[in-house]
Order: C-alpha cells, then structure tokens, then sequence
C-alpha cells in the first residue's frame, strides 16, 4: 500500500506541474490523522507558488482518480495529505495472511543466486562472540533474501594455517595435551601466544613452525594441525547448530592460500607491483590506501588468501548474482582495498556485486558473564550463561520440555539483543534487559507467539472457527499493523539490517497483548468472536514468520 501510494502521488504531482518534487511518505505519529501521511502537498507549494492547502486540495483531486476506493484522502492544515484505510483493506489483509502459508514472500529475487559469508573463524582457538554477532546477522540476512525468492548459499571462511595455528600447535607440542580437546587446544594456543609475545626464542620457533604447516614438512605438526582442525570444526558446527545455523560450504585459508598467490603473481605487474621484495596493491592510486598482498618472505597476506576465497566461490558457484561478505566493522577499510582488487583482477561486470556488510562490536552491561578462556569474552561463555539463566526462566513455565524451551528462550535473548541495533552499530548487551517478558525482547516475542497459539487452542475447543466473514465497525489496532510486515521486510531488504522487522514485532506484539487484556477473544457468546480468532491467527502467523527471519524459535507453549 505505501508503494502505491508513492506511485499515485507522484504521478499526480506530475500531472499539476510539479514532477519531480520528493515528499516523504510516512506513518504518523497518531491513528487519529490515518493510516499514513505525506508532506508533498508543503514541498510543491514552494514549486507552483500556491498555498500547501491550496496544494493539497489540488493534490487530493488528481490522486482520487489513480489511488482506488480503499483509500480515503484527508487534508490536515497546514497542507499535509493523510490517507486513511477502509475496513475492507484491513479485513482483505486479514483473509490474505490465514490463506498464504508464507506469508510474507516476494519474488523480487527469484532466479538469482546469492552467496553469503559469515562467521569466520579461527580454528585452534576459542569461537570469540563476535563471530556470534557474525552468525546472527548472517543468518537473518540470508532469511531475508530466501524470502525475496533468491537461492541462498551460506558460506563460512575458516583459518586453519598462520601464526594463530601455528601458537596452538607448537603449545600442543611444547606443553602437551589432546589436539581431539577443544579445551587443550584453547590451553595451547593460550601458551602458545603467550611464548610469542614474551620469549624471542619460543618467537622464531613458532614462526618456524608456522612454515613448516604451510609447507606441510614436519608429519607430526602437520599430523596436530589436521587432528585439531578436525576437532575445532566439530566444536564450531555444534554452536551454530544451536544458533540455527548450517553451512552449504567451508573454504578454508589454507585452500584459498595457493590459489591466491598464484593469481596475485599472475597479475604482478599491473594490478599489482612489487616493491621491496613484497607484492602490494597500490590503493592510494585509486583513492584508498596500499595493502601488501604477498610479504618479502613469499608468503600470502590475507589479502591475497581473499582473491583466493573469491576465486574458489567463482568456480564452485559461477552463477552467482552477488558475494556478500560479513564481519566486523573494523574490517570496513580493508574490504574497501579487496573488494577493488577483486573488481580488477576478475574483471566484474556492474551486475556481478561484491558487497561487504559490517557488525558491530559487542560488549556487556555488567561483567556477569564469565569468560571461561582467558580475558576473552568467548562465544561459549555467552552461550553457556544464557542457558543457565533461561533454564531458571523454563523452570516457572507450563511447558513439558523445558530444555528445549531453556535453549529456544536463550537463542532468542541473545540474537533479539544483537538483531535490534542497526547493522553496523556497537552493542552493549543487558542479561536481565535481554529476558524480560515485559517488552521490547526476544522472549517478550515468544511469550506473546504462545499466547496466540494459546487462545487458537481455546477456541477450537470451543468450536470457534476463524472466519472474515462479518467484520466488526471497529478496526482493531493490531489489525491496522498487518500489512505494514511487509514495509518492514522490504527495509530491512534495502538496508541490509534486520532491525525494521525487530521494531515491527514488537509494535504488533504489544498491540496484541492490548487487544487480549481488553477483549474477550474466544467467548463462544461473542458474535464477533469468529472475526477476532481470524485476527489472532493472523497475528500468529505474522509473528512466527517474522521470528523465523530473525532465526528466532516461535514456541507453541511457554
């Protein structure tokens, strides 16, 4: 509705002369100037020399005749346009959401393949939580592109070889331990770091060392990276798992190393020049700054192990309509220099999109959560104290499996706090903020999810079908919110931020939980009882498929 109500009001704006004047199209503030308002009426009036209200009446005649009859157009001094929503509209939107098992899709996308990569970890390590803030947003981003039709593939981009493999493997081999622990292979790089940054000598070990995977020369170091590889995968899948979370494919650095070099080589010189016995990738000729892509030592930077990534996803996906890559955002220069070099090595055409998208950094509101690696706030750190703390949330609730419900509650707490901010910006998470069923939270969400699938309970014990058929004179306020779901999944789509749909869940929920505290919804004496199950269906359905975006769990019971 807000796309043809654009359409019609910049064709009338046409028509009396005044093509080309942008207005903004909006909600108002209050229900009482209607569904929504536009201020183009005030910005022509400069154009054409009339007053707004002059404006506006003239504005209001030419619409009349392209908007259709479920718009009534009103006038508000000093010229502002408000469009009101006839009770057909709302009831149509009622019949449309109970009757679309996908509600909402658009097909914007469809036929277009697109790969997303996020997570990226280091292996040999704890998983840090900002690789959790990475999954979150990741997986929420490939959700709203699958729901605009396009086929999504997720991809995650490991580190298995460097200095941070090469810590771990020479702390296994120097103090010992099982490279099938994750836990000792955390003790391990732990020393291993430690030994690099204190001891010189432990320094030129590691970084021997560190040679020697590349080269895969030593069998036994080379036999304690594969095991512990294996290991750290089998750890990391586990976590994404519960966040939701499955890979199609996993590149790894040490894949993407001899790829990369090679094509940096290949175009050195051209796109790259050398310069004192390093390969660099001069960005100040382009209005960036130069990166090295290959150190004096011959070795690949992780410059070049990203023309290598690249690379490898042209060959496995060579349709792919667009690369989106997501990490933190103090990697926002450095993809500005790959994301260049990638254009000019591979010769992109404009249609063909690389696009970096980056998350912000996360922080806590009080130091409750412990980290168990360190001074590391890890991933399972995060996720371990969650669980506890949504545990003794379950304990009080009516549902029969209460772990399950333990961790769908903890899922939702942490990716609600994380997907509510604008993509982008830094987050400071609150642990009691985070659980509150009072609002604004991710179980907040599931709470009022449940109650919905509480009161369709009731009524199909009560013989209470859903029907549209007699409408009520009054438009429920939760029933105006239905089909602004769609604004809401089309921003977050242009923005690349699912937070527009965080905002709508929220704004629908809590004028649910109105209209359950104020009405009697499933009183089998109640005329319009039909009508308001119909509307509770629909609530239902809006919310499931907005937490299923969100990569939130939707509870039936809580």
């Amino acid at each position: 509705m807000k796309s043809r109500i654009k359409e019609s009001l910049a064709d009338a704006l046409h028509t009396i002369g005044a093509g080309g004047v942008e207005s903004v199209v909006e909600h108002p503030s209050s229900a009482e100037h209607g569904d929504y308002t536009a201020n183009a009426a005030m910005i022509a009036a400069q154009k054409l020399k009339k007053s707004p209200h002059e404006c506006a009446e003239i504005l209001r005649s030419a619409m009349l005749k392209r908007i259709g009859n479920e718009v009534n157009i009103e006038i508000a001094n000093p010229g502002f346009l408000n469009f009101r929503l006839n009770r057909d509209f709302f009831t149509d939107t009622i019949r449309q959401v109970i009757s679309d098992d996908r509600w909402y899709c658009n097909a914007s996308e469809q036929g277009k393949e697109v790969l997303i990569e996020y997570g990226n970890p280091n292996l040999f390590k704890p998983l840090h939580v900002g690789n959790l803030v990475g999954v979150i947003f990741g997986e929420s981003i490939s959700r709203i592109f699958e729901t605009h039709g396009a086929t999504v593939r997720r991809l995650t981009y490991s580190s298995d070889i460097g200095l941070t493999v090469g810590k771990a493997v020479w702390g296994l081999k120097n103090i010992g331990g099982n490279p099938n622990s994750i836990e000792d292979l955390g003790r391990a790089y732990r020393a291993g770091n430690d030994a690099y940054e204190s001891d010189q000598d432990a320094r030129s070990t590691i970084e021997k060392v560190n040679t020697s995977l590349y080269d895969k020369s030593d069998t036994d170091l080379t036999q304690f990276m594969e095991q512990g590889k294996a290991t750290s995968l089998r750890h990391i899948e586990e976590l994404c798992r519960v966040l939701g979370t499955t890979f199609d494919m996993t590149i790894f650095e040490s894949e993407t190393a001899p790829v990369g070099l090679d094509i940096v080589r290949q175009h050195t010189p051209g796109i790259f020049e050398e310069d004192a016995g390093a390969i660099i990738f001069r960005g100040e000729e382009r209005g960036l700054h130069t990166r090295v892509f290959v150190n004096a030592k011959g070795l690949p930077t992780y410059e070049a192990k990203d023309i290598g990534n690249f690379s490898i996803k042209r060959e496995r996906y060579p349709n792919q309509d667009m690369s989106i890559i997501i990490t933190g955002a103090e990697q926002r220069e450095y993809f500005n220099v790959i994301i260049t070099a990638l254009s000019e090595v591979f010769r992109l055409p404009p249609e063909q999109q690389v696009m970096h998208i980056a998350t912000g950094f996360l922080t806590l509101s009080t130091g409750k959560m412990s980290s168990r690696a360190g001074n590391v706030l890890t991933g399972e750190s995060v996720i371990a104290d969650l669980r506890a703390e949504a545990m003794k949330r379950a304990e009080t609730m009516r549902a029969k499996d209460r772990e399950t419900l333990s961790r769908h509650i903890a899922v939702a707490a942490l990716k609600y706090w994380i997907l509510r901010q604008r993509v982008g910006s830094d987050i400071v998470f609150d642990m009691q903020q985070a659980f509150s069923f009072e609002g604004n939270s991710g179980p907040y969400l599931q709470y009022t999810h449940a109650r919905t699938a509480s009161v369709l309970r009731k009524a199909e014990e009560g013989g209470i079908a859903p029907s549209t058929e007699n409408p009520p004179e009054t438009v429920y306020t939760c029933e105006r919110l239905l089909h602004q779901f769609s604004e809401a999944i089309e921003l977050a789509f242009q923005n690349r931020s699912p937070h527009h749909i965080v905002t709508y869940l929220i704004d629908i929920a809590a004028a649910f939980n109105t209209f359950y505290a104020k009405e009697r919804i499933a009183d089998t004496n109640d005329t319009d009882a039909p009508y308001k199950i119909a509307l509770t269906l629909a609530v239902n359905r809006t919310l499931e498929r907005g937490l299923w975006i969100l990569g939130i769990p939707a509870p039936e019971e809580m």
